[in-house]
């Protein structure tokens, strides 16, 4: 499969926020509620197989994928629940606003699956952090816009 630059740009984006996502979740994962953990699991697998099938997407278009940050910043402390349920929101919409650019950018009909799929995930997945906050509407009606 070749790439434009565009879209190449945009998957690489893509990839580093799923590294930082996957990253991130261990550190909820820490601080999450005992009810929360199964949710926790569910979506930290979920970013490790949209990372991995990102990295064979890239390696495809024999692109060489960088390897990942060796830590990430958090943008707030996290030191219970609350935080870490805010986190998880947090890397949820990041990770769809790297996913909406591949959508944007996207010029073949596999890149922009790719990015639709993967945007459809994270506002699934936002929805439901929201809804653990309390956030009425928990869901926005264009997933994504940074």
């Amino acid at each position: 499969m070749s790439m434009t630059e565009s879209e190449r740009r945009a998957l690489l984006d893509a990839l580093g926020a799923e590294h930082a996502a996957v990253y991130t979740y261990g550190l909820i994962a820490a601080y999450a509620s005992p009810e929360r953990d199964q949710v926790v699991v569910e979506h930290t697998a979920a970013h490790r197989v949209r990372r991995d099938s990102t990295i064979d997407a890239i390696e495809a278009a024999g692109i060489t994928v960088p390897p990942p940050d060796a830590a990430y910043t958090m943008p707030f402390p996290v030191t219970d629940p609350v935080a870490a349920a805010r986190l998880a929101a947090t890397v949820e919409s990041d990770t769809a606003v790297a996913w909406r650019s591949v959508v944007e950018q996207g010029e073949s009909e596999a890149v922009r699956r790719m990015g639709v799929d993967a945007l459809t995930e994270c506002a699934l997945r936002l929805a439901v952090w929201q809804s653990i906050l309390g956030v009425s509407p928990p869901t926005t009606a264009f997933p994504g816009q940074p």
